[in-house]
């Protein structure tokens, strides 16, 4: 390929949607007691096979592999870990390490940490390379289903409460069960689903299903998942075949204390390639309920990992804006580093294709791009899809870049308020939405080598 193919080619809206990353652009970061251990090596040799990836060998504690990242500034990092490696105080590194390979306050990198209740478990997520269409959505909380497919939805805050959407059909709602334990577990046994959506109260051991209401659990141990409903009857879960799992609003979804931990379950036992979760009590929100308005909300755009980072360069803008309260700012600091991504970060699970609100695109040519921004919705455009959850809504538009630029020069829509850093560019959401403006941002820029 030609240079100037290249430039025509590097910039969409979101990543292509591959298997694998390209050559050159992927690094495994790895502890030097993992790496010695020969079945978890199998997993960093794996991953280097699948993504012609580099390896960055540390000795004692994750941030001392800052100097070869910078070196390196790979497009992704995943971060290989055993159980007992994957702290709550590793998520935390993690995040902090991954914002510090440039000048920008942002991760510089979509990264993921690779971990499993085993070395077979990791090895296993760490060879899945089949991309991921959802199709089918279940969830024990209320989600946009105008945005998916198909797909259906229990209520934790009120009983008997259930909303379905079949393909091709508009959501209805239906009675469901007074105990939805079974009912939960038949969307991952029977229906199936590709992405399941969790809230409410949680323990590094189980969920409670019903928030205002009685209800049943799902509980781990020693790796499997399964049910217990309210007469104690425990019901097995059975369900392989490869999904993503958001549990947006639970406490402590995402912290590893043991070999019991559900997030190790999800990731053992249901089939999970990709989660994120709280490894800390959740009070705030912003990073967990707002990937659902790029995820779910926006259909096929984002990567689930891209929208993991779309969320969360909000929450960084958000945290520097002036006019952000201090109550807020409070919550968007407790919030930035406690919400781990689990699984191989290139791995792309992605909402099939669905109606959005807005278009958004990115025309490139050979040192300049436009950003662009079309209503489709008229003056509810940009209004919030789904209120449910916590901090919901007001996301701004983020795009993402396939190579990295430098020398920015933004050479109009500054009215925007555009952030452009050398792989993104984020424009606030504006509070009001002219049906008949395009809103755009143009720049010119050079090509990082």
């Amino acid at each position: 390929m030609t240079t100037f193919q290249r430039i025509i080619a590097f910039i969409i809206v979101v990543a292509a949607s591959t298997a694998y990353a390209a050559d050159g652009t992927y690094t495994v970061v790895v502890s030097q007691q993992t790496n010695k251990n020969a079945e978890w090596n199998k997993v960093v040799q794996t991953l280097v096979v699948k993504h012609q990836a580099q390896v960055i060998v540390f000795e004692d504690q994750v941030r001392d592999s800052l100097s070869q990242l910078t070196q390196q500034f790979p497009k992704y990092v995943c971060f290989v870990s055993t159980p007992n490696e994957t702290t709550t105080e590793f998520v935390t590194a993690v995040h902090q390490l991954t914002r510090k390979l440039d000048d920008y306050p942002y991760s510089d990198s979509y990264w993921g940490i690779l971990s499993g209740f085993d070395a077979a478990n990791a090895l296993a997520i760490a060879k899945h390379r089949e991309p991921l269409t959802i199709h089918k959505v279940a969830s024990g909380t209320e989600i946009a289903l105008q945005c998916c497919t198909e797909g259906l939805w229990y209520d934790e805050l009120v009983k008997n409460k259930l909303v379905q959407k079949k393909r091709d059909a508009t959501a209805k709602q239906l009675r469901g069960p007074d105990d939805t334990t079974a009912a939960l577990v038949d969307t991952l046994n029977q229906y199936q689903a590709d992405l399941f959506v969790t809230s409410g109260h949680a323990t590094q051991g189980d969920w409670m299903i019903g928030f205002r209401y009685r209800n049943g659990f799902f509980r781990s141990k020693a790796g499997q998942m399964f049910g217990v409903d309210t007469n104690k009857t425990r019901i097995d879960i059975d369900s392989n075949n490869p999904k993503v799992y958001l549990p947006i609003g639970n406490c402590l979804m995402g912290s590893i204390n043991g070999p019991d931990a559900m997030a190790l379950a999800w990731m053992n036992d249901v089939g999970v390639k990709q989660m994120i979760g709280y490894t800390v009590p959740t009070w705030y929100g912003y990073q967990g309920w707002g990937i659902l308005d790029y995820f779910i909300e926006q259909p096929g755009r984002y990567t689930m990992n891209q929208a993991f980072f779309a969320n969360h360069h909000a929450l960084v803008h958000r945290l520097g804006e002036s006019s952000t309260s201090a109550g807020d700012k409070r919550g968007l600091q407790f919030d930035r580093d406690v919400v781990a991504f689990y699984g191989d970060p290139a791995w792309s699970a992605k909402m099939a294709n669905g109606q959005n609100s807005f278009e958004q695109t990115i025309d490139s040519g050979r040192n300049s791009m436009t950003f662009t921004i079309t209503p489709n919705h008229g003056e509810a455009s940009f209004d919030t899809v789904n209120n449910n959850g916590s901090q919901r809504g007001g996301r701004p538009f983020v795009g993402f870049f396939e190579q990295r630029i430098k020398n920015i020069k933004i050479t109009s829509g500054h009215d925007l308020h555009p952030i452009v850093t050398d792989n993104f560019i984020l424009v606030p959401r504006p509070q009001k939405c002219d049906p008949t403006q395009e809103y755009k941002v143009t720049l010119t820029f050079e090509i990082i080598d």
